[in-house]
């Protein structure tokens, strides 16, 4: 584990304290810590940053959950089934 790592976890707390605390808190947390640790330099593309950083562990998830049935997926996701497949063929999950 690096120290950016090591950061994040211990400003992330422990499991049970993160069941607490809204997703957003977290991702809040993280964005903090990514700002602190820039070191001067510019950021970048951080909305395409956060999104694929949630979205990717969110299908992978659903779908282990629906044991891959992509129309029960798309139900639980709100989405429809070609936009569940096209995100699901952007993070390699197809």
């Amino acid at each position: 584990m690096n120290i950016e790592q090591s950061e994040l976890s211990q400003a992330l707390g422990t499991a049970q304290e993160r069941r607490r605390e809204p997703l957003g808190s977290t991702v809040k947390t993280a964005l903090q810590l990514y700002f602190r640790n820039l070191n001067g330099h510019n950021p970048g593309s951080i909305y395409q940053m956060v999104i694929a950083e949630v979205e990717r562990p969110m299908f992978e998830t659903v779908m282990d959950h629906v044991k891959g049935n992509q129309s029960r997926a798309s139900q639980i996701l709100g989405i429809s089934r070609s936009t569940l497949r096209k995100k699901l063929k952007i993070y390699d999950l197809d």
